[in-house]
């Protein structure tokens, strides 16, 4: 397989389309710390506060970077959360949402899921996000990823 260009130390991850870092598959929190880094302009600051948030709130979360986005679990019970750049917002995915209350405004093509999209200009209720962060860590996630 070849190597990527934003894998060799040192070199700048690219952003693909919408802005999205392009980071390779890894897990813990330096790849996912790599992921938020690379995100552009006022996206990188809502990064670090998501992370923040999720990390306070399940102090235990496993980390990890896949399809470029960060993903969020428990261990011995996958995936619960994810995020993704593009253009004008950040897609917030939760993977069990219909589960959650309230269930998070989004419709999503899979059945399940729910999003949050979170623009530069809206207030971002955290409160609500720790909420869904808490409800989503306990239920059993999305082994398939």
């Amino acid at each position: 397989m070849a190597e990527s260009k934003n894998s060799a130390k040192g070199a700048e991850p690219i952003l693909l389309s919408g802005g999205n870092p392009q980071i390779a598959k890894g897990d813990g929190d330096a790849v996912v710390q790599a992921y938020i880094d690379a995100m552009p302009g006022w996206k990188g600051d809502v990064g670090r506060s998501l992370d923040a948030l999720i990390v306070a709130t399940v102090p235990n979360v496993r980390k990890a970077v896949r399809w470029n986005s960060p993903f969020y679990g428990v261990e011995g019970d996958g995936w619960f959360l994810s995020f993704h750049c593009l253009t004008k917002y950040i897609k917030v995915g939760f993977f069990r949402g219909m589960s959650l209350k309230p269930v998070p405004p989004v419709e999503s093509k899979q059945e399940e899921v729910r999003y949050v999209h979170i623009f530069e200009d809206e207030e971002f209720d955290e409160a609500q996000f720790s909420s869904w962060v808490k409800q989503a860590s306990e239920l059993s996630g999305d082994p398939l990823f």
